[in-house]
């Protein structure tokens, strides 16, 4: 002071310089209290369930509570080139800054008092964080403030990465995408972990103004926006002249995409049994499940408007469901698309008598060349028939099973008792429902419920010699045997004889054993099948359970199975060699027991006096050249009818040796029936 001694004055400076420093030492003290007592909004928002699979591809995302598509993220999820973008444009000094960037406040305000109008924002990228998190505006002055407290009181709470993703969790990218990977999604439908120079600038844009710079709705905004972001990163030398200007005339999307949506059922379903669960992984092969998805709907188009269809893809070495789609469209209302038809209790038609042909081997009750007879029976009043109507009198196991006959089947199961065929499918993994009562015959004709998933199962273990694993869509899931089936010569003979039916049209025979089956009334078309690495199985019906009038598993279903082995990889896998003791024989060199089948009980009861067709022997091949054809008979009872191809040629034939017209050149097959409705078939080549 002007009046004080030199010494005085000295002190006075010291005491006043002593005075601010405090006041200084209190206020920061007093600032960083007030920054530490900072209410911070919830940083734990919630985030889209996200259902993924085998190769960490997304399969579904759900939105959250709000409607928005929130996905999580991490910094290294994205494109380090966008990352770059967005610091370089929106926060240059986001690494060293604490929160508030003091430079870019003071250059704001001078552009604003220059331009007479804000020109620039000076907020931080924690700043916009802190925005987002509270839902503020930033034109206010006390928004502001508010922002740039919950800025500094982030920065002493998080990592900087921490607050990079709670940017890339929460920026909005226009409509309900919210974050950066919803906005890959929405506007270019990919996982931001790739982004070109022209996608990565107009997702840096878009968080300023998201509604007004829409692409879809405001494309001449967007481009602008865009294109400024990429002149910036020119001249910071990010991008080449070159980069900047091929981005520049990349066209803009005009319209948001769809999320992901595959395997729509199987992704409701675990969602339902993980609930609260944000990721969950399923060993669905997105690439397979895509083209199967595709193939149905192409199936479904070709049919009738309400028919519906299912498929399951596995791997039946290992268990891993591969693809599932549970109808052809999950938004068809008129197919009643949402129905999981995968799931769907349904009558199995025929696709059970493989399954029981394989217990009947592996009980040692027959072989794939015993000889059997079909021809009428009746078990206490249930007498079934052929689906033609039709008897071929003698026939082996082989070929009654590529028939798909029924009455063969049926005998089968009587020596076998339907509860022990029952209990088989149950330790198979399958959960079969019965009408009501105690198992009966019929239900080896397709007599009970069944979903495709169990079907699939079952077929796995017949695949898998006999035992497979229990089929598996959780990643992460311990291998598990289902019970078995059947024993691995036995699997092995059923795969012999499926692999020679016919197949259809352009497809090779013999690399894929399969078996069709049509429900009771048309109303379930089914083809399973399976090769030396996978089995496929196809439902196709209407998702009510009414009929559809002509279908059957051998034109509808079996063409959708073949493809699909073709859609699921270029080549097909060889089926196994035979297991070392399987007995591969003619039926002559069967064992005595083994070449014609009869009931166990059969040694305790009088023989049966059969008609037999002795000459022409089974296989004959004739050169009759137009003459008649003589026909001998062994046992039966007279009158005889004579059957040449399924037409009566001969009725009351008394006499056991006689002659008929022949049926003319090519293959025949001749059925002779006695008096008491007992009949013996051949087949033979007439030329």
């Amino acid at each position: 002071m002007p009046g004080l001694r030199p010494g005085k004055r000295w002190k006075w400076y010291t005491a006043t310089l002593a005075v601010l420093l405090a006041a200084a030492f209190t206020a920061w003290r007093s600032f960083d209290a007030w920054i530490d007592a900072t209410d911070l909004p919830l940083t734990l928002a919630e985030t889209s369930t996200e259902v993924l699979g085998r190769n960490g591809k997304l399969l579904r995302a759900y939105p959250v509570g709000t409607g928005l598509w929130r996905l999580a993220v991490q910094p290294e999820d994205v494109d380090p080139r966008f990352l770059d973008m967005l610091l370089r444009y929106e926060d240059k000094r986001f690494r060293s800054h604490a929160g508030v960037d003091p430079v870019a406040l003071l250059r704001a305000a001078g552009q604003a008092l220059w331009n007479g109008r804000a020109v620039s924002g000076g907020s931080t990228l924690t700043m916009q964080v802190a925005r987002l998190l509270e839902d503020g505006t930033t034109g206010r002055w006390a928004g502001k403030l508010r922002q740039m407290r919950v800025a500094l009181a982030l920065e002493r709470r998080l990592s900087k990465d921490g607050i990079l993703t709670l940017y890339l969790t929460h920026a909005p990218y226009g409509g309900a995408a919210e974050g950066i990977r919803a906005a890959a999604y929405s506007w270019f439908g990919k996982e931001p972990r790739r982004l070109t120079p022209a996608e990565a600038s107009l997702l840096v844009a878009l968080p300023q103004s998201p509604e007004r710079r829409r692409p879809d709705r405001f494309p001449e905004t967007a481009s602008e926006a865009r294109d400024r972001v990429l002149a910036r990163m020119q001249r910071q030398g990010l991008l080449s002249e070159e980069q900047a200007e091929a981005a520049r005339r990349t066209p803009l999307p005009h319209q948001m995409a769809a999320f992901p949506r595959l395997a729509p059922h199987l992704a409701d379903r675990v969602k339902a049994q993980h609930p609260g669960k944000r990721q969950i992984r399923l060993t669905i092969d997105s690439a397979v499940q895509s083209r199967m998805q595709q193939l149905l709907a192409e199936a479904a188009r070709s049919a009738t408007p309400s028919l519906s269809a299912a498929l399951i893809a596995a791997d039946h070495q290992t268990g891993e469901v591969l693809a599932l789609v549970g109808s052809p469209g999950y938004s068809d209302a008129q197919r009643r698309g949402f129905v999981d038809m995968t799931q769907a209790t349904r009558s199995p038609g025929s696709t059970l008598k493989p399954l029981i042909y394989g217990l009947a081997f592996d009980q040692g009750l027959a072989h794939p060349e015993t000889l059997i007879h079909d021809g009428p029976v009746n078990f206490a009043g249930y007498a079934p028939q052929n689906f033609d109507g039709e008897f071929r009198g003698e026939i082996r196991l082989r070929k009654a099973l590529q028939l798909s006959l029924n009455i063969p089947v049926v005998k089968l199961t009587q020596e076998l008792g339907p509860a022990r065929v029952l209990g088989s499918l149950r330790a198979g993994g399958a959960k079969p429902e019965l009408p009501g009562g105690p198992p009966g015959l019929a239900l080896s004709l397709g007599g009970l419920g069944i979903s495709l998933q169990d079907m699939v199962q079952l077929y796995a273990g017949l695949a898998a010699s006999g035992q497979g694993p229990a089929l598996r869509m959780l990643q992460g899931e311990a291998p598990a045997p289902a019970g078995r089936l059947t024993s691995p010569e036995a699997a092995w003979q059923v795969a012999d004889i499926l692999r020679g039916l016919p197949v259809p049209a352009g497809a090779r025979r013999g690399t894929i054993a399969y078996k069709t089956g049509t429900s009771y009334g048309h109303r379930d078309a089914w083809a399973i099948g399976w090769d030396g690495r996978h089995v496929i199985g196809v439902w196709m019906g209407r998702a009510d359970g009414t009929p559809v009038p002509g279908i059957f598993g051998g034109d509808l279903a079996a063409p959708v199975l073949f493809e699909a082995f073709g859609r699921l990889k270029p080549a097909l896998d060889p089926l196994p060699p035979p297991p070392p003791a399987t007995l591969i024989v003619s039926s002559a060199e069967l064992p005595q027991p083994l070449q014609r089948f009869r009931p166990r009980d059969a040694a305790f009861s009088e023989p049966a006096d059969a008609p037999e067709l002795i000459f022409p022997p089974e296989g004959a091949w004739l050169m009759l050249e137009g003459a008649d054809l003589t026909l001998k008979l062994r046992g039966g009872t007279a009158p005889f009818l004579v059957m040449a191809n399924g037409l009566p040629v001969l009725t009351g034939q008394r006499r056991r040796e006689f002659s008929l017209p022949s049926p003319g050149p090519g293959f025949s097959s001749l059925v002779i029936v006695d008096g008491e409705g007992r009949s013996d078939r051949v087949d033979l080549r007439i030329d």
